[in-house]
C-alpha cells in the first residue's frame, strides 16, 4: 500500500539550555520532474499488496510473498550471469625502484 506520507524531515536541531527541544521543518523532496513532493500523499507502490490480517495470522507475510514472486520471475526474465574473473594484475617489481632492480 501507499506510504503514509509524512516527507518533509526535522534534522539538526539544538537542544536548549533548560534540555527543552524545538523542531520545525528542515527539509523536504522534490519529483523527478522537478516540482515540490506535497507531504500528506506518500509513495505509491509499484506492487499494491493488500496486508490482510486473516493471511498473517499463522506468520504468513503477503508483502513478502509477493517480493519473492516478483524476484524469481525477474530471475526467470534476467538469469543470473556469473561475470568472468579478470586475469590478475602483473605486480611485479612495483615498489621497487629503479636503482633497486
Amino acid at each position: 500500500m501507499r506510504t503514509w506520507g509524512g516527507l518533509v524531515g526535522i534534522s539538526g536541531n539544538p537542544q536548549l539550555i533548560d534540555g527543552g527541544r524545538i523542531t520545525a521543518p528542515t527539509f523536504a523532496f522534490y519529483e523527478l520532474d522537478g516540482t515540490w513532493g506535497v507531504e500528506g500523499h506518500g509513495v505509491d507502490p509499484d506492487i499494491e499488496v493488500i496486508d490482510d490480517p486473516a493471511l498473517m495470522t499463522d506468520g504468513g507475510d503477503p508483502q513478502l510473498d509477493a517480493a519473492i514472486a516478483h524476484m524469481l520471475d525477474e530471475l526467470k526474465r534476467n538469469p543470473y550471469e556469473k561475470p568472468a574473473r579478470p586475469a590478475y594484475p602483473d605486480r611485479s617489481g612495483m615498489g621497487v625502484s629503479e636503482e633497486d632492480k
